[in-house]
């Protein structure tokens, strides 16, 4: 049985910055690219992960799977002067290395970043995903995340328009 963590995280030790890169260089070439078609050179991966840790609007979980990093999701906070959206976060750049999935692991790093919006007081929970990524689709719908709309031209990924979709789930008490 696979030992499958999640965890979110501050600092990145080389070796954890590698396995992420490499995770991530993996799940983009399979489609799931959170906005890269393909793989960046590896020091602009590295620089984007190192980065995503400076923004303090920014909180990065990583899945791990037999203590690889396999996997993450990111919840961000709205900007601090958009106050008329200060109740909502969003959760992204969530994937999972072909390698490592079957295990749970996106399951996991979603309700990790919807239990951080939760204790951090936002009271909504926005997403989106390419229409192609029908287990992200189906995860987060089974999770109780809606879909509000769908965004007919939200990507172009090798010359074709791919569609997207918005989901939105509501973390006030009364609706749990």
């Amino acid at each position: 049985m696979a030992d499958v963590t999640v965890e979110r995280i501050d600092t990145l030790k080389t070796g954890d910055l590698h396995d992420l890169c490499d995770a991530a260089d993996d799940a983009v070439k399979a489609g799931g690219g959170f906005g890269w078609v393909a793989p960046p050179a590896r020091e602009i991966m590295e620089r984007y992960w190192k980065g995503v840790l400076v923004v303090p609007e920014r909180i990065l979980f990583v899945g791990r799977l037999d203590g690889v990093i396999a996997g993450s999701a990111q919840l961000v906070k709205p900007a601090r002067n958009n106050e008329a959206q200060a109740h909502a976060a969003t959760l992204t750049t969530s994937f999972v290395a072909p390698w490592a999935r079957g295990h749970g692991l996106a399951r996991r790093l979603t309700v990790a970043v919807e239990e951080e919006a939760r204790a951090s007081g936002f009271r909504v929970l926005n997403l989106d995903v390419r229409e192609t990524q029908t287990a992200a689709i189906a995860l987060y719908e089974d999770l109780g995340f809606k879909r509000w709309g769908t965004h007919p031209f939200y990507a172009l990924v090798d010359g074709k328009r791919l569609a997207g979709h918005f989901y939105v789930k509501d973390l006030t008490p009364d609706t749990l």
